[in-house]
């Protein structure tokens, strides 16, 4: 009995650990890269959030440093203010960045509360 009532305590302490109001993803972290992109010579900045015909716009440019083509496989997720995920989802994109050159990949959502963008880049095996 005794050890049950000094568990309490430790309990209710991690139970109001797990309640927070803050996002669970990190809406700051706009660009998300797998190891192996960057092994095969692909290199880009975070995503540039614009308007274009009244929607939302995120674009990055992909530069290839290599002798060869990178087929890299792309998806952009959007947020909103308060770091929700705007629904639904976008399908994964291709784009083949040619060998020491670049190509732009972007997105573009009606949702005018769309205020932020991830950028997640990989490639397929």
């Amino acid at each position: 009995m005794r050890a049950l009532l000094l568990a309490l305590p430790l309990a209710a302490l991690m139970l109001t650990g797990c309640s927070n109001d803050k996002p669970m993803i990190n809406t700051a972290q706009s660009l998300v890269m797998e190891s192996a992109v960057l092994s095969a010579g692909i290199i880009t900045d975070d995503p540039v959030i614009g308007e274009r015909d009244g929607q939302q716009r995120a674009a990055s440019v992909l530069y290839n440093q290599r002798e060869t083509p990178v087929d890299v496989w792309y998806r952009f997720y959007w947020y909103d203010d308060k770091g929700l995920e705007i629904l639904p989802y976008e399908r994964p994109r291709v784009s083949r960045v040619p060998a020491h050159s670049s190509v732009e990949v972007a997105s573009q959502v009606g949702n005018l509360t769309a205020s932020k963008a991830r950028l997640y880049l990989w490639l397929q095996e």
